[in-house]
């Protein structure tokens, strides 16, 4: 395959694999504020799509860096490999999807890397694998503690959202904005699943493939967010609107201080950590079991079946003669 045509598919699953993205996260993103009334769908979607977009673009870097240069080793990888990488992360994320088995975007992503790398005889540096790990366990027991003492810090006697006459505007507003975090959050820390393949060649910067990426999210926000956001808001939210704030303020608040370190977790994960942090502050139950369970079960999944099938791919790729 012509090399160039190479590159124009390599952007073309890194668009796509953004759509994708985008698309999934509007209810992890927006789904509190459209349940509770605060905001209208399209009024979410058109919110939601430039905000992840600037968060691709302004924030992403250093997780972009993590991705393109803290995965593998040896230099820049070449353009069929970071295609092939993206195409496992991709096929994989669409057949949970489909199936509807709760798995993470990110550590999906982050093995089907490390798979191709071996198979290809790619070194992998360990040591950042060692940290995403520590990070990815970390992060629901963060949001945890953060939802419960929000919750408690907003059930003050002193906080305003409590009188009567002003709770209700006071909440909505407040509730958009946290959605808001959120949107951004996630274009800071989910773009690199898109772009960071493109920065492992070496032909893309940081800015370049932020912006590629970004344009994914926004789009798959705005064309296929509707139905996902329709579907996820009323599944997940079980929860009154300052509960709901003081979850997705811990969400946020531990996406981005992950991503100004340079890592990059689920946005899940951490909503669902939240969620039950914002219930035991007010002895309820606001979270399934079985979607703890899917916290359980995405850290087994994720990491097993990206590493298996990026390595199973990469050899019969390379067996080929197409790496």
């Amino acid at each position: 395959m012509d090399g160039s045509l190479v590159e124009w598919v390599l952007v073309a699953l890194a668009i796509a694999f953004a759509w994708s993205i985008g698309a999934h996260y509007t209810g992890a993103c927006m789904g509190m504020p459209y349940a509770a009334g605060a905001i209208r769908i399209d009024r979410a979607l058109l919110l939601m799509a430039p905000l992840a977009l600037v968060g691709a673009l302004v924030a992403s870097g250093r997780v972009e860096a993590t991705v393109g240069h803290g995965i593998l080793g040896g230099g820049a990888v070449d353009v069929p490999t970071a295609a092939a990488i993206l195409a496992v992360a991709f096929g994989l994320t669409a057949a949970y999807n489909f199936v509807a088995l709760p798995t993470s975007t990110i550590q999906l992503f982050t093995f089907s890397v490390v798979g191709v790398g071996l198979a290809l005889g790619l070194p992998v540096h360990w040591t950042t694998i060692e940290l995403l790990l520590v990070v990815w366990a970390a992060a629901p027991f963060a949001a945890f503690g953060l939802g419960f003492l929000f919750v408690r810090a907003f059930d003050a006697p002193g906080d305003p959202t409590r009188r009567p006459g002003a709770r209700t505007g006071a909440v909505a507003a407040t509730l958009v904005g946290v959605g808001a975090a959120a949107s951004f959050a996630m274009g800071a820390n989910d773009v690199s699943n898109a772009s960071g393949p493109l920065v492992m060649t070496g032909l893309f910067g940081l800015a370049l493939a932020g912006l590629i990426g970004g344009i994914g999210l926004a789009l798959g926000v705005l064309t296929w967010g509707r139905p996902l956001l329709k579907r996820v808001a009323f599944d997940i939210v079980k929860l009154d609107p300052t509960m709901a704030i003081g979850a997705q303020l811990a969400q946020a608040t531990v996406i981005l201080v992950s991503v100004a370190f340079g890592q990059f977790t689920s946005m899940n994960q951490a909503l669902i950590g939240g969620m039950l942090g914002a219930g035991l502050a007010r002895g309820r139950r606001v979270v399934e079991w079985r979607a703890v369970r899917g916290i359980l079960v995405g850290w087994g999944l994720g990491p097993i079946s990206g590493g298996s099938i990026g390595f199973a791919a990469a050899t019969l790729l390379r067996h080929v003669g197409w790496l």
